[in-house]
């Protein structure tokens, strides 16, 4: 008799991060599975902060959407993933409830995910494919240790395309977010 594993829900998430002695604690939710993360470090932290903060300062200047850092996002067709994407952004069209106190129910505008030493680069990219599959236009991919910057977004046929970026380059928001640049200089200084 083969014994099957049980496949969570946004539902079942959403009790767990609740329970008392999960306050502290940081878990995703990939196709069903409950994933319980580990504290990012400094440089993770410091890195992850500083982008938050240019990137704010432009969405709120302008009165673009929110900017949101560490936010549970789940597909919209989907009730078994939610993501928590370190950084993200999204346009004050898409976000019908700016208020809520649960999960956003579309994926953002610009996920940013920062590599920390307990990630590898197979599992960021993996969550980099289901926020492009699922509605966010781009994903920067931030690596520290190497002071660059994986940008991802999905090509006319729906395959992912990257592009990296080095301490010299200017990280854009394109066509999701017009004007916005800011240079890795700054970003990993």
């Amino acid at each position: 008799m083969a014994i099957q594993e049980r496949v969570y829900d946004i539902d079942d998430l959403w009790e767990i991060t609740q329970a008392e002695g999960n306050e502290d604690k940081r878990f995703l939710l990939i196709d069903g599975e409950i994933i319980e993360m580990v504290p990012p470090g400094l440089l993770h932290g410091r890195v992850a902060a500083r982008l938050t903060r240019y990137l704010d300062e432009f969405v709120e200047r302008q009165d673009l959407g929110v900017v949101t850092t560490e936010t549970g996002y789940q597909p919209p067709d989907s009730r078994s993933t939610v993501l928590g994407p370190d950084v993200a952004y999204i346009g004050a069209e898409r976000l019908d409830q700016p208020k809520s106190q649960k999960w956003v129910p579309v994926m953002p505008d610009i996920a940013v995910e920062v590599v920390s030493p307990s990630n590898t680069m197979a599992q960021i990219r993996r969550k980099a494919a289901i926020y492009l599959q699922h509605g966010a236009q781009l994903v920067w991919i931030v690596i520290p240790d190497k002071q660059g910057v994986e940008v991802c977004r999905l090509d006319e046929g729906g395959e992912i395309q990257s592009t990296v970026i080095g301490i010299d380059d200017s990280l854009s928001g394109e066509s999701v977010l017009p004007g916005f640049a800011l240079e890795l200089s700054r970003l990993f200084k």
